[in-house]
């Protein structure tokens, strides 16, 4: 009886634990949904992540705890997240809709999703409790193999063909059809030529800036800076450090110092 009480009770340390955690992966939630940048929406995902991987080592799930951590955390999600800030990702989505009706089966599919959700919680409320140290006898990985390859076997099934699906959708809707004619590179420059754009070949970033970095705008023969040197991600990021001031000093000193040396060449050769 005193081990059946033990199993339905809940210790101050782990309501502290779950009132103050839980509130942080809410919040980490919905930053995830409402961050106007993607970076700081994936850095909200990972800190959810990882406190869903200390809740799971708390209740004595050890393998999935730590799969969560180097799978979906260390792998996954650090593995999108420098792809995001490589890539750079732009701010203005398209609102239109591709498929007609899919923002009503997009909230068809979130409704029946709260519906498992309460169901679930209800069922975990209503059935009998059998404790952590029963349920890990065996080990936690032999009882979590032996759960999913018997029991849900075919919810396993089922998540693992509905995952497939949707990285085929989503390779689906993202691929483009070319609906006319590639231009030729010949084309292409007499476009330029006619609509009186950058005839020649971009310059590279840093040239004549005494730095190579992508974040550096390139100078030209006045010293002022070159905006097509840089990328336009960056610029409108507001990421791109200004150098012409201490160039155009460098270049001062330099020319300083060969008309000196130039002045004492002279001297030296009216003194002869």
């Amino acid at each position: 009886m005193s081990a059946q009480i033990a199993a339905y009770s809940t210790s101050t340390g782990e309501a502290f634990q779950f009132w103050i955690l839980g509130t942080v992966a809410v919040i980490g939630a919905l930053s995830t949904v409402f961050m106007k940048k993607s970076v700081h929406s994936a850095l909200s995902l990972a800190g959810t992540m990882i406190i869903l991987a200390v809740f799971y080592l708390a209740n004595g799930a050890y393998f999935l705890g730590v799969v969560q951590i180097v799978v979906y955390t260390g792998a996954i999600m650090m593995l999108f997240l420098f792809v995001v800030m490589l890539v750079g990702v732009t701010a203005a989505d398209s609102l239109k809709e591709t498929i007609k009706g899919q923002r009503w089966l997009a909230l068809l599919c979130g409704l029946g999703f709260g519906i498992l959700l309460f169901a679930g919680i209800g069922n975990a409320s209503i059935t009998e409790f059998n404790g952590l140290a029963a349920v890990n006898s065996g080990g936690n990985v032999e009882g979590l193999a032996a759960l999913i390859f018997t029991k849900y076997v075919f919810a396993f099934e089922i998540t693992g063909a509905l995952l497939i699906t949707a990285a085929v959708g989503a390779m689906v809707l993202t691929h483009r059809e070319r609906t006319e004619r590639a231009m030729t590179q010949r084309e292409m420059s007499e476009k330029r030529v006619r609509d009186g754009k950058y005839l020649p070949p971009l310059p590279a970033p840093g040239v004549y800036a005494r730095h190579n970095a992508v974040d550096i705008a390139g100078l030209l023969p006045d010293g002022t800076p070159s905006e097509l040197t840089v990328s336009k991600t960056l610029r409108d990021r507001g990421q791109i450090r200004d150098v012409s001031t201490e160039a155009l000093s460098d270049l001062k000193a330099l020319e300083q110092r060969a008309e000196e040396r130039l002045e004492r060449t002279k001297t030296e050769e009216a003194s002869k």
